[in-house]
């Protein structure tokens, strides 16, 4: 990965955190700035965590011959999203776990519309 597409999934991330902050979905972003701080520490946060998360979801997802692994990536980031809104201040989660679940969730979303605007 090069220094351009880390800088476009940098900027891409945080316009999707504000966009999901002005929705009435329980993440509370203060400003731009903790937007890109956020996008910043959320990437670190999955880049260190996803790999430990997926040891330990590897003996279920083995018991369930691989059948529920989609939950199991979207259960490892929806930690993610939730360390990341502990880590920096100006970025809540209004209502807990469901705040981190739909917000996660909305976050691939919004994410993918915008790489298929720009068509990456």
């Amino acid at each position: 990965m090069n220094i351009m597409t880390l800088l476009i999934v940098w900027v891409v991330t945080a316009i999707s955190l504000l966009i999901i902050s002005k929705l009435p979905l329980g993440v509370e972003i203060d400003t731009p700035g903790k937007a890109f701080l956020s996008a910043a520490v959320l990437g670190i946060v999955t880049a260190i965590v996803r790999p430990i998360l997926s040891i330990v979801f590897a003996v279920p997802n083995l018991l369930t011959l691989d059948l529920l692994s989609s939950i199991f990536t979207f259960m490892i980031a929806v930690v993610c999203f939730s360390i990341a809104a502990l880590l920096v201040e100006g970025f809540r989660l209004r209502y807990g776990i469901w705040s981190a679940v739909i917000g996660a969730f909305m976050l691939t979303i919004i994410n993918s519309l915008i790489y298929k605007l720009l068509g990456v």
